[in-house]
């Protein structure tokens, strides 16, 4: 089937009507675009994406997790001993999911490239990160090699930082950029958006996209060869990530699991953080937006919440478990957005309210693909600083506080 009734099967009116008005070149722009799509494909995601996520509560428990403050020396030890194995081995290696830009913060350029003041210096989220991985490098005698995922709107940059700024000093050959996955955007509608330059307009598609792009870039064959075992998975956004915590680490080990977490605990009911559980017998976590407020707000005996292991992107894997999942079909979610589009004669229309939907699947989707997921609690002042906003909660104000506190008590 062409192009064009592809177009038709799928009733893109204002499409086929740009091309009757659009000049030779912005038709021929816009067709060979159009040409790469996988309409099918594309269309049976957008369908999927739209039924209601319904959550039967009956297969709602709890999963079992420990307490990293709480391990008694022995076990503590040992954890830390068997992580320290694989970290001195060279077995292990760092994923950064840093696609996204730095719009709500202010900031015009890739998200990792955004700096504050932290400890008396100015600093990039993405050398502060550095300098985590850089501390066990030193302990362990070895280099981790780090993962950098960018998307297609924000690779170029990112690249062309890491050069300007000499990789920070880091071995250049143990950076490896990858790209995730984009997927076009599509109004209420249903029809495709196409931008300003006569492309069809995309957006990256969630941090799910990670598995699937690690093994299309060649990534996981790179890891395979490197003799990388265990791989960890954090955002660039969280300048107290724990990237690589042999105790977390050894845990997995002891457990034989595939997977691993690092949790905090939820502050009150209505945090907007997703929470672990076990739902039909498999790991999950479910979304505040979509957690049974019955279940959001039950508690236990000792009147504490009874759900809450608090997802904070502190992701640890088999190499095996990543090769697994790079096979699957993620389900995909919605989120509604406000972008620009071409109308049918060509004019740029912007709006002032959200317009479009964005497909984006989720690195937790991955979890139900496996029996059990080993979940180390932590405390939320050693571990999580996020950076989400410009001003007020999970702001730079807010995690220079805590980066601050955190390495006054070290």
């Amino acid at each position: 089937m062409n192009t064009i009734e592809n177009l038709k099967k799928y009733n893109q009116t204002r499409i086929l009507k740009l091309l009757e008005n659009a000049s030779a070149q912005n038709t021929k722009t816009l067709l060979t675009d159009l040409k790469k799509l996988n309409f099918d494909e594309f269309f049976e995601t957008y369908n999927e994406s739209q039924k209601e996520i319904k959550i039967d509560e009956s297969k709602i428990k709890e999963l079992p997790y420990l307490v990293k403050k709480e391990l008694n020396p022995q076990m503590n030890k040992l954890f830390f001993d068997l992580g320290m194995e694989v970290l001195s081995s060279g077995e292990y290696a760092v994923v950064t999911m840093a696609g996204g830009q730095g719009t709500r913060l202010g900031h015009s350029g890739p998200k990792g490239t955004y700096s504050l003041d932290i400890g008396g210096s100015q600093k990039f989220l993405f050398e502060v990160l550095k300098e985590n991985l850089e501390e066990t490098n030193k302990k362990v005698g070895k280099t981790i090699p780090w993962y950098i995922m960018t998307s297609p709107e924000n690779n170029e940059l990112t690249q062309i930082f890491f050069e300007n700024h000499n990789y920070f000093n880091y071995p250049k050959e143990d950076i490896i950029f990858f790209k995730q996955n984009h997927l076009p955007l599509i109004d209420t509608e249903g029809q495709i958006l196409i931008d300003k330059d006569y492309h069809v307009k995309k957006a990256s598609d969630g941090s799910g996209s990670a598995y699937n792009s690690l093994k299309n870039d060649g990534c996981l064959e790179d890891m395979e060869k490197r003799g990388i075992k265990w791989i960890f998975i954090g955002g660039v956004d969280n300048i107290l990530l724990k990237q690589t915590d042999p105790v977390l680490l050894g845990m997995a080990i002891y457990k034989n699991s595939q997977i691993a977490s690092k949790t905090i605990l939820k502050s009150y009911p209505d945090e907007k953080v997703g929470l672990f559980c076990s739902y039909d017998k498999h790991p999950r976590v479910i979304e505040y937006s979509e957690m049974p407020r019955e279940i959001a707000y039950e508690l236990t005996s000792d009147n504490e919440l009874k759900y809450k292991e608090a997802h904070i992107m502190c992701n640890l894997y088999t190499l095996d478990a990543l090769k697994f999942l790079s096979e699957q079909k993620l389900p995909y979610h919605i989120a509604f957005k406000k972008n620009s589009y071409l109308d049918e004669s060509g004019k740029e229309i912007i709006p002032f309210k959200p317009n479009s939907y964005k497909l984006e699947s989720f690195i937790f989707d991955g979890f139900p693909y496996f029996d059990d997921i080993a979940l180390l609690r932590g405390d939320r002042e050693e571990n999580f600083a996020p950076i989400k906003n410009k001003e007020g909660k999970d702001s730079p104000a807010t995690a220079k506080v805590l980066y601050k506190n955190y390495h006054t008590k070290r």
